[in-house]
């Protein structure tokens, strides 16, 4: 192989990357910024995790 095609080779695949480099930027520059999702309100009261008889039981059997 000769160094001129080695060269040219090399040279391509740089300027593909710094073209998909500026392609990402040039995306993440033009898009509006994301908001954070709005604050859920409290679970109202019986529903999601509670601490039972049961549950403390078996949490006192897992300690070392």
């Amino acid at each position: 192989m000769s160094t001129q095609s080695r060269s040219g080779r090399r040279s391509f695949f740089t300027s593909m990357g710094a073209l998909a480099a500026a392609g990402v930027a040039a995306k993440m520059a033009s898009s509006p910024p994301v908001a954070a999702p709005p604050a859920e309100a409290e679970p109202p009261p019986g529903t999601g995790y509670r601490l039972t008889d049961h549950i403390k039981k078996y949490y006192r059997t897992t300690k070392i």
